[in-house]
């Protein structure tokens, strides 16, 4: 039977790993990544819902309070890597050359995410178990909901670095917030389209993604409605 973890719990950490860890740390990366996959790969099998701590921890063959050491819950594991990679895309957004203009910015930077999503990823744990988990959450209502709000905690903090880079007060100008809910609105759309098709390649969401953000400017441009006579 699963417990709820005790307070002061771990709580998701999903920043980088430290260039040269010790001995102690190394051990501690390896059970977290472990644990990490045996959760990721059990969800995607069998289901979130029908997944247990116990099972998750026995798969790694460690306790269960081990487990909360490295995880408040399930929804942890289940989100961390799609957290990691929205880290990773915050950061290649702040390397952005600062002439660009901010949905340009937004756009390039996500392309480049993908394309070093790998080497980002993969310390962890198979590309193609993160995209797994990526369907996941589309398809579970109770980490959607959750994997949502998050993510508009992630635009507030996307519209406050493009306020800085363009030297707006985000408070004062809403034209940050209102070109990243646009992009943020883009990318969900993404990848529920993506989540919907039959190519589950990091190329196909890619492409995807491109071809969506290039449609935004002219979309919004062009007369929508149909010539008549």
């Amino acid at each position: 039977m699963e417990t709820v973890p005790r307070p002061g719990a771990a709580t998701l950490d999903p920043g980088p790993h430290p260039a040269k860890p010790g001995l102690r740390e190394l051990k501690k990366q390896r059970t977290r990544d472990a644990l990490l996959r045996a959760a990721l790969e059990l969800f995607t099998t069998q289901g979130y819902e029908r997944t247990t701590v116990d099972e998750i921890a026995e798969a790694v063959e460690i306790s269960q309070r081990t487990f909360f050491r490295y995880f408040a819950g399930k929804e942890d594991a289940a989100l961390f890597t799609q957290l990691l990679a929205e880290r990773h895309f915050l950061d290649v957004v702040r390397q952005r050359p600062p002439h660009e203009p901010p949905l340009e910015a937004l756009r390039q930077a996500m392309l480049e995410s993908w394309d070093t999503m790998r080497e980002t990823v993969e310390q962890r744990i198979p590309l193609e178990l993160h995209l797994k988990a990526y369907r996941l959450i589309e398809s579970t209502p109770a980490l959607l909901a959750v994997y949502l709000r998050r993510s508009a905690e992630l635009e507030e903090e996307l519209a406050v670095l493009i306020a800085e880079r363009e030297g707006l007060d985000v408070d004062a100008d809403p034209r940050p917030r209102v070109a990243v809910a646009l992009f943020g609105g883009v990318m969900r759309l993404t990848g529920r389209m993506w989540g919907l098709g039959a190519d589950f390649s990091v190329a196909s969401i890619r492409e995807m993604t491109q071809t969506y953000l290039d449609a935004v400017r002219p979309a919004l441009a062009q007369n929508w409605r149909t010539a008549t006579e």
